[in-house]
């Protein structure tokens, strides 16, 4: 072993090391269809936060960055190392803290999957509503770095707004808990909440504290095609306007019909331009009155309307939730960016995308959160076409640039990770500044994921 894999040996013991690292799947994240790649030194894989901290404690001794790394499902490059740093998986740290069902909260350390805190939930007849996909693989501990979002964050918000509590490593080599897991305290500065979405720029979360509902009786899905992006964006527009405040509302726009139809649990219009999933949650009674007048609002304008029953429902949203999957086999390759814009903008944004990849000479597609104007917006390319994934490349500024352009932002919910942190650079130069000297308090040695989410000075 070399110098550096003793050193890790000592620290996490020698099984749990990787060095020099053989399994590119550490050097890569959901990224890997864009063609992006990293460099690491060394896989270092922890089995406590103790062994975290002490991790951290030698990175800032001897300078070596440490990239965080949960499932590897973002779409930001996040998780891919750069050269000569430590990749820290939390896979190890996949213990069950504490099961409160009396007061609907769960602890659970950082490698625990989000399909697993769902199913603990269910066992105690409670629900987590964060659902930022890639359940079996994604890692509650990333969701809260990045604040993965989802479908139902329209209703019930993003990972973020479920976290009362949090362990981390900080760059100072510090193990700290911030927040007592209750429902109201202001006792201290908001860590917490400084800590979700920081994406391991600040720190290394090991554990997380979340609270739990009880789950709705029934969640009735709506799903309604329209013949144009404008016509679908007014009725997303009609249905908000409502006073009913739908569990999800979500839309595909041609493209992204077009990918996903084959997996389609029945028959789509051929000429479907654009689609919009809501859903109805509650009491049957309640959800069944809700899904009725969200229906109301969308039939007006639509071409086709279809109101399944609540047993098809899972079917409807396990069809949402490969689109991505969809849009990927459509070419082999694709770069999604998930910018968001003001709902009342949606349908420009849409079709400006369309426009965009008509100009480059790529295939394009959008499809996303309707409620939150937040667009999954893709160039799809044959990997094996370097042109191609050029081209694409090229035109992912010109994404973020239309985002600002209709007020929005160059990220919604997959983060900034180091794929879009030029594109982070331009923001207000005195709010740019204040993040710098944050990360500079909480990592005083610049090894915490560097180049990730903080645009460097």
């Amino acid at each position: 072993m070399s110098g550096l894999a003793d050193d890790l040996a000592r620290l996490v013991g020698p099984e749990w090391v990787e060095a020099p690292v053989v399994d590119r799947d550490w050097l890569q994240d959901g990224t890997e269809s864009a063609a992006v790649t990293g460099a690491a030194e060394a896989v270092a894989r922890p089995g406590s936060p103790d062994e975290v901290r002490g991790l951290a404690r030698w990175a800032g001794a001897n300078g070596v960055p440490l990239v965080p790394r949960g499932g590897g499902t973002g779409y930001a490059a996040g998780a891919v190392p750069v050269t000569g740093s430590v990749v820290v998986s939390l896979d190890r740290l996949c213990a069950v803290r504490e099961r409160r069902p009396e007061t609907w909260s769960i602890g659970v350390e950082a490698g625990v999957t989000t399909a697993e805190v769902r199913r603990l939930a269910r066992e105690d007849a409670l629900w987590y509503p964060p659902d930022p996909g890639a359940g079996e693989q994604s890692q509650i501990g990333g969701n809260v770095a990045t604040n993965a979002g989802g479908p139902h964050c329209f209703k019930y918000g993003v990972t973020g707004h479920w976290v009362t509590a949090l362990e981390a490593v900080l760059g100072t080599g510090e193990l700290v808990r911030t927040g007592a897991g209750l429902p109201k305290d202001v006792s201290t500065l908001d860590l917490r909440s400084l800590l979700v979405g920081s994406e391991g720029a600040l720190g290394i979360i090991t554990a997380v504290w979340l609270r739990l509902i009880p789950e709705p009786e029934a969640r009735l899905p709506v799903l309604a095609v329209f013949g144009s992006a404008q016509d679908g964006a007014d009725a997303v527009s009609l249905a908000m306007a409502s006073g009913v405040v739908p569990a999800a509302l979500e839309f595909l726009d041609r493209g992204a019909i077009e990918a996903a139809r084959a997996t389609y649990p029945g028959d789509l219009p051929a000429d479907a331009e654009f689609a919009v999933i809501a859903e109805a949650d509650g009491t049957l009674a309640g959800a069944t009155a809700e899904r009725d007048l969200i229906a109301a609002m969308l039939r007006p304008t639509a071409t086709d309307l279809i109101a399944p029953g609540a047993d098809e429902a899972a079917r409807i949203w396990a069809w949402r939730d490969g689109v991505s999957l969809g849009v990927l086999a459509r070419r082999g390759g694709k770069l999604s960016e998930d910018i968001a814009v003001p709902v009342d903008r949606l349908a420009e944004a849409v079709i400006a995308v369309r426009a965009l990849g008509e100009e480059v000479g790529l295939e394009t597609t959008s499809w996303g959160h309707a409620g939150d104007g937040n667009l999954h917006a893709s160039f799809m390319f044959d990997r094996a076409d370097p042109d191609q994934l050029a081209r694409a490349t090229a035109a992912a500024p010109r994404l973020f640039a239309l985002a600002r352009s209709l007020g929005g932002a160059i990220s919604g919910e997959h983060g900034v990770g180091r794929f879009k942190v030029e594109a982070a650079a331009e923001q207000d130069p005195a709010l740019l500044a204040v993040q710098r000297r944050l990360k500079d308090a909480l990592d005083p040695h610049g090894i915490m994921n560097p180049g990730a989410k903080v645009p460097p000075a």
